[in-house]
């Protein structure tokens, strides 16, 4: 983390941290106004909490319920957040090339659709809802099923157990689910006009799966995925692949 912030700051100052910054919390809040908005439309019922191993037919379909869901807003909530996302992602890579394309949300909004149709705001949409979907099934299936076999009811520290279980397997699910991210982010600005999104930066893929394919032969599907360390980019990594 020190070391790509470290750089920015040389080369833009402590105000280059914040590129992108406003099409990100427009994002956010779009993202949190529209589950909110499904959820009023579409309630889920209130079911009674079941732990018991007797009732774990009651107790799964009760989670898949919760799941399906929460999918369904977490999809709804991604579309339409989208747009603000890509823009915020040219604003950010913009960096590399030191070009000033995308200099506010409505000039952006204007050149995209200029550019490239309504299309143009949802590239990179496919990887990160499948991210989504395969985080929130893998996290809750795995909470439920350790929260049912795992732990005992009666321990006296059932209950304490089982509300950091969905948590810690969040936190192991997101490191499996990294790559969907990773992909998407980088088909959200690949030839769109921008040095970073273009050879010898990297090539232009054709769809999500190239890109997926060209990261994975290069052994980067993780790029990024730390804080705490920084792996250097593979010689070859400029090379696309068939």
């Amino acid at each position: 983390f020190s070391y790509p912030a470290r750089h920015i700051v040389e080369v833009d100052g402590k105000r280059g941290l914040f590129r992108g910054l406003t099409p990100r919390l427009i994002s956010s809040t779009l993202s949190t106004i529209t589950r909110g908005s499904v959820k009023k439309a579409f309630p889920l019922e209130d079911m009674e909490h079941v732990s018991n191993k007797d009732d774990v037919k009651t107790s799964l379909r009760k989670v898949v319920k919760e799941t399906s869901h929460e999918m369904m807003m977490q999809c709804v909530s991604r579309v339409v957040s989208h747009p603000l996302h890509v823009i915020s992602m040219r604003c950010m890579v913009q960096f590399v090339g030191r070009e000033v394309k995308y200099s506010g949300v409505f000039s952006a909004i204007g050149r995209i659709f200029k550019e490239e149709g309504i299309l143009g705001f949802f590239v990179g949409l496919v990887p990160h809802i499948l991210g989504d979907v395969i985080f929130l099934w893998c996290c809750n299936l795995l909470a439920h099923f350790i929260n049912t076999y795992a732990v005992d009811d009666n321990f006296s520290q059932a209950s304490v157990i089982r509300s950091y279980t969905k948590f810690v397997m969040g936190i192991a699910v997101s490191m499996l689910t990294y790559p969907f991210l990773l992909v998407g982010d980088l088909m959200a600005v690949n030839n769109c006009g921008l040095r970073a999104g273009l050879p010898p930066y990297a090539p232009a893929f054709t769809s999500w799966i190239h890109c997926w394919r060209y990261l994975s032969a290069q052994g980067q599907l993780f790029r990024g995925s730390s804080l705490l360390f920084r792996r250097a980019p593979v010689p070859a990594a400029c090379f696309p692949i068939d």
